[in-house]
């Protein structure tokens, strides 16, 4: 097992036993060539990690930058739309005409491209010279894109705080978002299963093991959630729920606003909430990853990136079993921390 510090990164990345690699790539048939874990917490990452890890720890941090934070699947998407429309005094016609992706980079979404992948994927679209700049574009490590931009910058990131710089949130403003980790995992899993990039031929509950054993993407989910949370009374940290987005959206964009120096009307705020509401959230082609679509990196029939926005959705997944199980993972995890959710009457 390799073992080692690479481009003097400071935290240890180490590749995952060739055992379980084996066995996870026949469940996640897309993924190439394997795993990594990172640093003393054991992040679970794609083996891609190791050629950005240093460049991304090493950014530099500029005041004006805005941080979205979050385990995958927690309501990243919607923060990040929220996010971007408050501190952009609610420029809709730009939200529309540019795509997500380009308003609000995703830090580390080059480690999904490894070289084979994008050969292939170049030599289907060799024709089409859209397809091949998309490919380029989110291919691309963000950290350059980054370091060439002259705006203000908004960042996207599935990396936990220890992986990122270590001034960011003395200079940046970050806003961290957490969802129950039952209906993190079954959004999750859909979008593994949807996407070729990943391809996870697997059932729910075998998915689910992954999930609580830190055999998975950025796991483990606790340890990622916990390094926020005991952050959240920093003057450039706000922590929210998808609960919460979901209960009382306009309460989360007055909290948003502030936090990011905005005052808007009652009706601007009607606006928003109607902007943001999941029915038009989910036809909105400004945030639904077409560009993954049209570079054939989604099954074909499969559902949509933006999926279905309900809480408690996990109950339909879960049998009595797998439910005591999680109830006892939720709790051994919290038991030493301050941590609720707010949905849940306790831990």
């Amino acid at each position: 097992m390799e073992n080692k510090q690479d481009n003097n990164y400071p935290l240890e990345i180490r590749d995952v036993e060739p055992d379980e690699t084996e066995m996870l790539i026949k469940y996640f048939t897309g993924v190439y060539p394997g795993f990594v874990r990172v640093g003393p917490k054991g992040y679970f990452l794609q083996h891609g990690f190791r050629k950005e890890a240093f460049n991304i720890y090493s950014m530099d941090i500029r005041p004006t930058d805005v941080f979205v934070i979050s385990y995958p699947r927690s309501g990243t998407t919607w923060t990040q739309e929220l996010v971007w429309m408050v501190a952009n005094d609610l420029d809709y016609e730009k939200a529309k005409t540019i795509p997500l992706i380009e308003r609000f980079p995703y830090l580390e979404c080059s480690i999904n491209f490894f070289p084979k992948m994008i050969k292939q994927i170049r030599d289907k679209y060799c024709d089409t010279e859209r397809k091949l700049k998309c490919l380029e574009y989110i291919s691309q490590p963000v950290t350059e894109q980054l370091a060439a931009s002259t705006l203000p910058r908004f960042v996207k990131t599935h990396l936990p705080l220890s992986l990122l710089p270590p001034s960011l949130l003395d200079t940046a403003k970050v806003i961290y978002v957490a969802r129950d980790p039952r209906d993190v995992a079954v959004s999750y899993f859909h979008l593994n299963s949807t996407m070729s990039i990943r391809g996870y031929i697997g059932d729910f509950k075998t998915y689910w093991k992954f999930f609580i054993n830190d055999s998975h993407y950025f796991t483990p989910y606790f340890q990622h959630l916990k390094e926020c949370w005991e952050k959240r009374h920093h003057p450039n940290m706000i922590f929210l729920f998808y609960e919460e987005l979901s209960k009382d959206l306009r309460n989360v964009i007055n909290r948003v606003s502030k936090f990011l120096g905005k005052n808007f009307t009652e009706q601007q705020i009607d606006q928003l909430c109607d902007h943001l509401s999941y029915d038009n959230f989910k036809i909105n082609k400004s945030i639904n990853c077409d560009e993954i679509r049209e570079l054939g990196l989604q099954i074909p029939g499969k559902a949509n990136f933006i999926r279905n926005g309900k809480t408690g959705n996990w109950r339909d997944y879960f049998d009595d079993e797998m439910t005591a199980e999680a109830d006892k993972w939720i709790s051994d995890n919290l038991k030493d921390t301050d941590f609720r959710f707010p949905h849940m009457a306790c831990p």
